[in-house]
C-alpha cells in the first residue's frame, strides 16, 4: 500500500475530494448569491447531479465490468474538468444561467457515475486484500479531511473572488486527479474476450448485479437503510447552505466556518474505523457508528444565530463521524465479499439505490423547503434519519459481531 501507485492514486484522488469539498459550498452560493435562485432550485443541484445514477448506473456497471477501469475514469475526470471549468468563463462573460449551472452539475453527475464505479472496482487491484480496509481508511480519510479544509476554502474563495472561483478550483482538482490517474502503472486484469461480452446481453448482465445484491440478506439491509438514511441526509444537506445563510443570519464566511468544523467528524469517523472494526467485528462496529449518530441529526433545525450554530456543529461532527466510520467498514466488506468479476456491476446497483436516493431527498428537501419552512423540514428530514435506524435494528446484521467474508460463508452460519 505504501508503493508509488497506490501513493498516485491517493493524491489524486485527495485533490479530487478537496474540489468537491469546496464545490458543496460554492455551487450552491452560485446559485443564491449570483443567480437569486429560491430555495427549491438549490435542492434541485443537488438532485441534477445525482440523477445520473438512475439513469446511468446500472448500465455503468456492466459496461465497467467489461472495460479496463483506469480508462474509464480518465475520461470521467477529463469530462467533469470541462462541465465545470465552463461555469466561471460563464459568468466572467456575463452569461451564466441556472440552466447552464444544472447542465454542468448534470454532466458531472454523469461523470462521477463511471468514476466511481470504475474507481470501486480498481481499488483491489492497486492493493492485497488485507490492505482493503487500510486503503480505505485513507481515502475516506481524505475526503473527510477535504469536507473540513474545502468549505472553509470555499467561503474564503467566495468572499475575495466571487461564487464561481470555487468552481474553478473545483475544475483544476480533476485535472490534477487525471494527471496522477496518467502517471499510474499497473496492468489490470483483462477483461472478458470480445466474442463473449458480445454473446451477452447488457440486461442479463445488469439482472446479474441487481440479483445477487438483492438475493443476498446482508447486502440488500445495507442497501435499503443507505437509501433512506441517504434521503434523510441529502433533504438536510441540499439546504443546509439556506438554512444558515437565510433563516439563521449566517455570512459566507461563516457558513464555511461552520461547515469546516463539521467536517471534522468525518475526520475522526477515518481515524477510528479500523480500531473500532478490530475491537468490536466489523458489522457491530458498522451498526454502532450508524444507530448511535443518528439522533444528533436532530440537533441540526436547532440551530440559532451565535452561539447557537454550535448545534450544527455538534450534530454535523457526530453524524459524520458515525457515517463516515460506516462507510469505511461496509465499503471494505463488499470489496472482499462480491466475486470480482461482478463487483462492477454489484457496487453500480448499490449506487443506484443509494445515490438515486439522494435525487430524491435534494428534491423533497428543496419542495418542503419552499412549502413548509426551511426549519420544520430540518426536523422532517432528521426525524426520518432517527426512524431509518429501524432497517438495521430488524436486520440480519444485527446478530453478527463479523460482516461475512464470502456468501458461502454467510450460508454456513445459517
Amino acid at each position: 500500500m505504501t508503493g508509488r501507485e497506490f501513493r498516485l492514486f491517493w493524491f489524486g484522488e485527495t485533490t479530487s475530494l478537496l474540489g468537491n469539498g469546496i464545490a458543496v459550498v460554492a455551487l450552491p452560493l452560485v446559485a443564491v448569491l449570483t443567480l437569486h435562485s429560491g430555495t427549491f432550485v438549490v435542492g434541485l443541484l443537488t438532485s441534477v447531479a445525482y440523477l445520473p445514477w438512475l439513469v446511468l448506473g446500472l448500465p455503468a456497471g456492466a459496461w465497467v465490468d467489461r472495460l479496463p477501469r483506469r480508462p474509464v475514469m480518465l475520461v470521467a475526470d477529463a469530462v467533469s474538468f470541462v462541465a465545470l471549468v465552463s461555469v466561471p468563463i460563464a459568468a466572467w462573460a456575463g452569461v451564466l444561467t441556472i440552466e447552464h449551472l444544472l447542465a454542468a452539475a448534470f454532466i458531472c453527475g454523469c461523470a462521477s457515475v463511471f468514476f466511481t464505479t470504475a474507481q470501486r472496482a480498481f481499488l483491489p487491484t492497486l492493493l492485497a486484500d488485507s490492505e482493503l480496509l487500510a486503503g480505505n481508511a485513507r481515502l475516506q480519510g481524505s475526503q473527510s479531511t477535504a469536507e473540513v479544509i474545502g468549505p472553509g476554502l470555499a467561503g474564503l474563495l467566495v468572499q475575495f473572488f466571487g461564487a464561481v472561483a470555487g468552481l474553478m478550483a473545483n475544475a483544476l482538482s480533476f485535472l490534477v486527479s487525471w494527471l496522477c490517474l496518467r502517471a499510474i502503472r499497473i496492468t489490470e486484469p483483462p477483461p472478458p474476450p470480445p466474442p463473449e461480452v458480445r454473446r451477452r446481453r447488457l440486461r442479463t448482465e445488469v439482472g446479474q448485479g441487481l440479483g445477487f445484491l438483492f438475493r443476498d440478506p446482508v447486502l440488500r439491509t445495507l442497501a435499503v437503510y443507505s437509501a433512506v438514511s441517504n434521503i434523510a441526509l441529502t433533504g438536510l444537506g441540499s439546504i443546509e447552505v439556506a438554512f444558515l445563510v437565510r433563516t439563521v443570519g449566517a455570512g459566507e464566511a461563516v457558513v464555511g466556518a461552520v461547515l469546516t468544523l463539521c467536517g471534522l467528524g468525518g475526520v475522526l469517523g477515518a481515524l477510528v474505523s479500523h480500531r473500532l472494526s478490530r475491537r468490536y467485528g466489523s458489522a457491530r462496529a458498522a451498526m454502532g457508528c450508524l444507530v448511535g449518530a443518528a439522533p444528533f441529526t436532530l440537533l441540526f433545525p436547532l440551530t440559532g444565530p451565535g452561539a447557537g450554530l454550535a448545534f450544527f456543529v455538534g450534530g454535523g461532527i457526530c453524524v459524520g463521524a458515525g457515517a463516515v466510520a460506516a462507510n469505511i467498514i461496509t465499503d471494505t466488506f463488499r470489496q472482499r465479499y462480491c466475486p470480482p468479476d461482478l463487483i462492477g456491476r454489484i457496487s453500480a446497483s448499490a449506487a443506484v439505490v443509494s445515490f438515486g436516493a439522494i435525487t430524491v431527498g435534494g428534491l423533497l428537501g428543496g419542495a418542503l423547503g419552499e412549502l413548509c419552512g426551511v426549519r420544520e423540514t430540518m426536523w422532517m428530514m432528521a426525524i426520518l434519519q432517527v426512524s431509518a435506524t429501524a432497517i438495521l435494528l430488524c436486520g440480519p446484521i444485527r446478530g453478527m459481531r463479523d460482516f461475512p467474508e464470502s456468501a458461502n460463508s454467510l450460508l454456513a452460519t445459517k
